[in-house]
């Protein structure tokens, strides 16, 4: 057991009640720094779960050599998917039909009914051939996209920017200059094939003028792994082609935007230290002002332990009251929120992580906030303490 009396719980929830001012003030600056952390560790946990959850171990990416690191930029002949098809052993197939998924991938300028500027989407060129190799993708509305039509991804109105009603079925987009009819809508779990537009492969090559494609998406067949594809393609050095894992691509990707989340991780930390000084300065103004009653607990024998375990209850709950309110706010209005980003767009995740991230740096705020002003408040002499105005 403790030897010295602590302060009954209730007096240290009733005084919250007592400054009902300055203790909703308090919990409306402490709600507005956890909620700007959750912010920042749900733009971190949705960029880290999108490129975790792209990759398909099945999957590997044929591209032209050296153009792993950006698919944009690899170019390989038209006729490479019936090459490969027909000479790679390790390729899944199903009565006849190789696992194969011709693939033209590039950024380009896309406008929809009535934008004054064009934005920046990614677009692929597919054939009916995707729909094997993209195991995760479902059509959720419409339907698979003919000639002259476009299928769009769940997240790709917020790559270009614009409201999901732009994009909807029906409606017109225009791909260099030629228009497209949105087919229907599509969903892949997550990943970042999401924030795409997909249109018929030759549709897209006389619209860009091109004769070539990106890649070649191969699905292997069971218990095989990708040194079968890498083996063919440094035996073949005619065709200039390199083999890439898909959860490789997507995992090189994580280490591309290491510094982005590093960065991030940093911002969280420098808002939680503006919280906690501001945290500081309400919490010495609220204790300032009741000089003369901690002081007058300790004429009445309540030791300086006992009331600076009272100050930090008071603090902490009204912190975790602050990490409540911003939770649920994080999950009602931030979990779910699309935002755009250089390789597409993703969704800020409010998971379990980053409530725990964000309720104990809301918890932290308040017991580290309430430390410096009782310390310096119980420092002075008691019948000073009981002059004081």
């Amino acid at each position: 057991m403790l030897g010295f009396r602590l302060l009954p719980w209730e007096y240290g929830v009733r005084n919250l009640f007592r400054r009902p001012g300055r203790s909703v003030l308090t919990l409306g600056g402490l709600t507005l720094v956890v909620l700007l952390v959750f912010v920042v560790v749900g733009f971190v946990r949705g960029l880290e779960t999108s490129l975790a959850v792209s990759g398909d171990p099945r999957v590997v990416l044929i591209h032209s050599l050296g153009g792993g690191d950006n698919l944009e930029n690899s170019s390989i002949p038209a006729r490479s998917a019936a090459l490969l098809s027909a000479s790679l052993e390790g390729v899944q197939r199903r009565q006849g039909t190789a696992y194969a998924s011709p693939e033209l991938f590039l950024g380009t300028n896309v406008s929809t009914e009535g934008d004054a500027e064009p934005a920046m989407g990614a677009v692929r060129g597919i054939t009916p051939a995707a729909i094997l190799v993209r195991r995760r993708v479902q059509v959720i509305e419409g339907a698979w996209p003919k000639a002259g039509e476009v299928l769009v991804g769940r997240l790709a109105s917020a790559k270009l920017g614009r409201g999901a009603a732009a994009l909807a079925v029906g409606r017109t987009l225009a791909i260099e200059g030629q228009s497209w009819r949105v087919s229907g809508h599509f969903a892949a779990t997550g990943s970042a094939l999401e924030a795409e537009l997909w249109c018929p492969l030759e549709d897209l090559q006389r619209a860009m003028k091109r004769q070539d494609i990106s890649l070649v998406a191969v699905t292997l067949a069971p218990g095989l792994d990708a040194g079968v594809i890498d083996e063919f393609c440094k035996e073949r050095l005619d065709l200039e082609l390199a083999a890439t894992p898909e959860t490789g691509y997507y995992a090189s990707l994580q280490k591309h935007y290491k510094p982005v989340r590093t960065l991030a991780w940093l911002m969280m930390c420098l808002v939680a230290g503006a919280g906690v000084f501001a945290g500081l300065n309400t919490m010495y103004g609220s204790v300032v002002g009741r000089i003369r009653e901690l002081a007058t607990l300790q004429t009445v024998g309540f030791s300086r332990r006992a009331i600076t375990i009272g100050l930090i209850q008071e603090a902490t709950l009204l912190a975790a009251a602050g990490a409540v309110v911003a939770a649920v706010i994080a999950l009602l209005l931030i979990n779910g929120a699309a935002v755009r980003f250089t390789s597409g767009a993703f969704v800020l995740r409010i998971d379990s992580v980053a409530l725990l991230i964000g309720c104990g740096t809301g918890l932290m705020l308040g017991f580290v906030g309430a430390l410096p002003p009782a310390f310096k408040a119980l420092r002075m002499p008691i019948i000073e303490g009981l002059k004081a105005v």
